[in-house]
């Protein structure tokens, strides 16, 4: 849910702030850091949790000349509303069979192929659409997830896609591949997978394709890996301001702002006896006379429950913890005898500016990474778009 200008005023009982400025400034940090490629930005899972059409406007805005989706249901609505230029690109690249090709085709999106089965269904969708579909070859150079083995695969998917293009029912865009292990720089598997991809990419254009683009760079390649840029990155998790790579480097060494804060009012302070216990199992008992208060946002929203007596919360100047179990709906702190009035904000996390933690100290209190902490954010957590 998106909060309009004339709805910041409203009291919310919980919001996830987005700043559009941060998250232009990551974008051309980005670009900095690889000069000699174009730039997607990734905006699939709504914008990792951010707001996917809003943010593709900004990162357009800033210099992206690609955007990036998992699914083709994404991308065909950041083709319908998102009111982007002609010439910006989106490419999709989780299909299943019987997914809606004539329709990303007819939208002119950048589909993936990774098997002979979706060579077959896009070019029988571009046959029924009477116009050429635009494709990228995926090769699985390690990663052991989507794309086509090297070798015999490989072979019969680059002829499969030269002789469609022959035919007129496809052009190929792009030779592309995902790392493994790019967030642990001097990991053997990255000079692997980089090998191979050269590989691929060179025994398909030996035998005819001339992509458009070539890439494999995430967020943590776009950082530390300058010979891996090709001719596009694909930052997903940096652009949003979040550290691919915390044992790297946090947000503010590779240049990063987070763009997310997320915050709550609190819903009831009162003050009990020592001995109280609190919320579900009663996992916390309070040891001795002290105030409690209610944050009103839980699981249901994205906070996540293995953080129950652990999640750091910013309330009245002082971090606070998780006491007990974090509920669907709410959770409690112990505020230690001091007595904010109902209303008062509890921050959970945001850049860190305030003293206030960062999304990367919940993916620890969690057991989990930062991604996962912004992306789960739920839909009833409203959305207000700040420096649009």
């Amino acid at each position: 849910m998106s909060e309009t200008a004339a709805r910041r005023d409203e009291v919310l009982r919980a919001r996830a702030e987005i700043d559009l400025a941060a998250l232009r400034a990551n974008v051309r940090v980005l670009r900095e850091r690889a000069p000699g490629a174009a730039l997607m930005a990734v905006v699939k899972a709504d914008g990792y949790g951010h707001g996917a059409i809003p943010c593709a406007r900004a990162a357009v805005g800033a210099g992206a000349s690609w955007l990036g989706t998992a699914t083709p249901q994404e991308a065909l609505a950041l083709r319908a509303g998102a009111g982007l230029p002609d010439d910006v690109r989106i490419m999709c690249w989780l299909w299943t069979p019987g997914g809606p090709w004539r329709k990303a085709v007819e939208a002119r999106l950048d589909v993936s192929v990774s098997g002979m089965w979706a060579m077959a269904e896009v070019t029988a969708a571009a046959r029924a659409a009477g116009m050429p579909a635009r494709v990228q070859l995926k090769a699985d150079t390690g990663l052991g997830r989507g794309g086509c083995q090297p070798g015999a695969d490989w072979e019969e998917l680059v002829g499969a896609a030269l002789r469609a293009e022959g035919e007129g029912l496809l052009r190929v865009t792009g030779l592309w591949s995902h790392f493994a292990r790019a967030d642990e720089p001097g990991h053997p598997s990255i000079a692997a997978q980089l090998t191979r991809f050269r590989e691929m990419t060179a025994r398909a254009e030996q035998r005819g394709l001339r992509p458009d683009v070539r890439h494999i760079a995430n967020s943590p390649a776009t950082l530390t890996l300058p010979d891996a840029h090709f001719d596009l990155v694909r930052p997903g998790i940096a652009m949003y301001g979040v550290s691919p790579s915390p044992e790297t480097g946090t947000s503010a060494d590779f240049g990063l702002r987070p763009v997310m804060t997320l915050a709550a009012s609190l819903a009831l302070v009162k003050q009990v006896p020592g001995g109280h216990g609190v919320s579900y199992g009663h996992h916390y008992t309070t040891p001795g006379e002290t105030t409690l208060g209610l944050v009103p946002l839980g699981y249901a929203d994205g906070v996540p429950r293995h953080a129950s007596s652990t999640g750091p919360v910013l309330v009245d100047g002082k971090w606070r913890t998780v006491a007990g179990r974090i509920a669907m709906d709410q959770f409690v702190v112990d505020l230690g005898g001091d007595r904010p009035e109902p209303g008062a904000e509890a921050v959970l996390f945001g850049p860190g500016d305030r003293g206030e933690p960062t999304a990367e100290d919940w993916a620890q209190a969690a057991g989990t990474i930062a991604y996962e902490i912004v992306t789960r954010i739920g839909s009833r957590v409203p959305r207000v778009y700040v420096n649009e």
